[in-house]
């Protein structure tokens, strides 16, 4: 109790409340004071609960703290478990109430913030059955449950967003970098600008550079298009090899069965699905829903302790040995008539459990079945992707065999004559090196001897010259080959040019007929649109009317079948009534004493005679206590004056020790320093 009133104590004194309590002053709190701190403690919990309780009734008072205490999912704690004491408590304003409710608020007040904000949107309003019959309140109340999930899922978002880490600093520094690197970008284009303006004919180049960086994005465009379709092409092929496969199955199912055998298999199917829908699946949704509902019932209470389960798994023991004694119980009472139908329940349950094992087994293996043949498909597609054909079937694969058997032969043949060739490509290349060392020692000695005859480099002169003279040739050659072409290219244009001014020549014809005749269908859609929107415009404005009418009418249809209802509820309860009283007069002016017994008059007689003998008793309780109160008080007075008379005795005492052990104390220090 002390360490909940020190935490108390210590959270008062920080933001927001700035209290300045200390141990003695909080606990010395009058009631009224210590439900105004709660009130305090709730209203920065929840704004609309800061008020000052003595502006509203005391009930008001307890009402309002028990309601957000129960929004905010508060259990008092084992001595105050009966809530009824519970709620005296809190009216009384009882320390042994308040205390703990304070230490658990200021525990968790941020988290209670925020279920007490979301409460504000999520608590539902609860609208009686009867009322929910007319449709407008209907549509309301749905349009209300429907703008509490959109909250749900934006206040969701919302803290995904803030646990994600982004910040508005670290936005800015980004759109700070952005810019950036915008300026320096635009400050490169100018700089590239100045020095493509110096080049001869940039604007052409300029405009040839963009037609290739479109026509490169339209390169790309097709051949994403082309790859979309083979895939699709592959896709389809796919499915039109299932098809087959498919179609295969049930030719062969068709031509070795009969109908009476599909017909037992469809039924068979039948059994098994309708098994499924009727028995399985609502077993399993109901479990579901259970196994949900408890899941969120322990979600939504509050944290358990250790000492929490325990008591919990202690409570189902003792439930499940009660079941068990009355199971028990049962037995024995309903063992004798029972006897005969226990044999049946028995091969019963056997049944039905088998027939649930089946028909699970038999569901796993159409899920295994469906799982390889998605398996199956990856791997053809994966095969497909790999090699670009389809998987072969058992004959293609043995073609396929042989095919490779006769490559392999022919590739060993072709490998040994690589082996030759490239044993005969060894000796050429040292013959070749040999010849060419042998060049060499013949150009030296050539320009040795072009030396001593005083014309060096005569023989590289003369291989420059034949060079070049090859060289010219050649270009002269090439020359003359494309002026050729090139007359000939332009002859090849004119004579295009002629045909088709040929035969466009009477497209233009067509082309000015048609075009005359554009015009004047045009001028008549233009005219026709004008009727058009005019006729339309007027129709708009009936259509407007109409509306406007039936929405009269169905508001007051509205006002009068909710009229109807509310006369229907008030002439149900009136019957009601004229019943009751009829049922009260039949009582009251029957013979048997048993019926007046049973009247409501009689009972309120009796209960006012009750009421009346009570009032009696406590009256004279009353008196008594007035006649004992002035000698009690006396009686008080003078065990208080006693008190007092024990407390100065006790004073006094304590200080006549005080001065013996100083007195004491001085005696000792005098005798040291004697002895000193």
């Amino acid at each position: 109790m002390g360490d909940q009133m020190q935490f108390i104590v210590e959270k008062l004194h920080q933001e927001p409340f700035r209290k300045s309590y200390n141990l003695i002053s909080f606990d010395s709190l009058e009631p009224l004071q210590l439900l105004q701190l709660l009130s305090d403690v709730l209203g920065e919990i929840d704004p609309k609960h800061a008020i000052d309780i003595r502006e509203e009734l005391p009930e008001q008072t307890a009402k309002r703290i028990l309601n957000l205490l129960g929004i905010l999912k508060y259990k008092p704690p084992g001595t105050v478990s009966d809530l009824s004491v519970f709620r005296q408590g809190l009216v009384t304003g009882s320390k042994a109430v308040i205390h703990p409710v304070l230490h658990w608020l200021l525990q968790r007040t941020n988290e209670l913030k925020k279920r007490a904000y979301l409460a504000r949107f999520l608590v539902r309003l609860e609208v009686p059955a009867e009322f929910l019959q007319d449709d407008t309140v209907a549509d309301f109340n749905k349009q209300y449950e429907e703008l509490m999930e959109a909250f749900k899922n934006l206040h969701k978002e919302h803290e995904q967003l803030k646990i994600s880490g982004l910040s508005t600093a670290e936005i800015r520094r980004d759109i700070s970098a952005m810019e950036e690197e915008k300026d320096q970008l635009a400050k490169r284009v100018e700089h590239l600008k100045k020095r493509v303006e110096t080049v001869q004919n940039h604007q052409r180049r300029l405009e040839i550079a963009r037609q290739l960086r479109s026509e490169k994005e339209r390169e790309e465009s097709l051949a994403q298009q082309k790859q979309e379709q083979k895939s699709q092409l592959f896709h389809g092929e796919q499915r039109l090899q299932r098809a087959q496969v498919q179609l295969k199955e049930m030719q062969h199912v068709v031509a070795d069965s009969k109908p009476e055998s599909l017909m037992k298999k469809l039924e068979e199917e039948i059994n098994f699905n309708s098994y499924l829908v009727s028995e399985k699946i609502p077993i399993e949704m109901e479990s579901k829903k259970t196994s949900v509902y408890f899941l969120q019932k322990v979600a939504a209470e509050q944290a358990v302790t250790q000492a929490d389960l325990t008591a919990l798994e202690s409570e189902i023991n003792e439930i499940n040995a009660q079941m068990n004694q009355l199971i028990e119980k049962r037995m024995i009472k309903y063992e004798p008539a029972d006897s005969k139908f226990s044999m049946y329940r028995q091969q019963a349950s056997i049944i039905s459990r088998k027939k649930e094992a089946k028909a699970e087994e038999l569901q796993a293996a159409k899920e295994e079945m469906s799982s390889l043949e998605r398996q199956m498909e990856q791997k053809s597609s994966q095969a497909h992707e790999l090699e670009g054909s389809e998987v072969l079937t058992e004959d293609e694969f043995k073609q396929y065999v042989a095919k490779l058997r006769s490559k392999n032969t022919f590739y060993k043949k072709k490998r040994l004559e690589i082996a030759e060739i490239t044993a005969e490509f060894g000796i050429l290349q040292r013959t070749e090196e040999l010849l060419r060392q042998r060049h060499e020692a013949i150009q030296q000695q050539l320009q040795a001897t072009e030396e001593k005859k005083g014309i060096s480099g005569y023989s590289y002169t003369q291989e420059e010259l034949e060079r070049v003279s090859a060289v010219k040739s050649e270009m002269d050659e090439v020359k003359g080959q494309t002026l050729d072409n090139m007359s000939e290219m332009v002859k090849k244009l004119n004579a295009m040019v002629a045909e088709k001014k040929a035969s466009l020549a009477p497209v233009i014809k067509e082309l000015r007929q048609l075009r005359q005749s554009c015009q004047e269908l045009t001028q008549e859609r233009d005219e026709k649109k004008i009727r058009y929107d005019s006729c339309a415009a007027g129709l708009e404005t009936n259509r407007l009317a109409l509306e406007q009418e039936m929405k009269g009418l169905l508001e007051e249809c509205a006002q009068d079948e909710s009229n109807y209802r509310y006369i229907n509820c008030v002439r149900r309860s009136l019957e009601i009534q004229l019943q009751r009283a009829k049922e009260e007069m039949k009582a009251y002016v029957s013979p048997d004493p048993q019926e007046r017994h049973r009247a409501v008059r009689e009972q309120y007689t009796r209960i006012i005679l009750e009421q009346e003998n009570l009032g009696k008793k406590l009256r004279e309780k009353q008196k008594v206590v007035r006649e004992s109160h002035g000698p009690n008080l006396n009686k008080m007075k003078m065990w208080q004056d006693f008190e007092q008379l024990m407390e100065c005795k006790r004073e006094c005492f304590l200080k006549q020790q005080n001065q013996a052990a100083i007195g004491q104390v001085i005696q000792e220090g005098g005798k040291d320093r004697l002895v000193l």
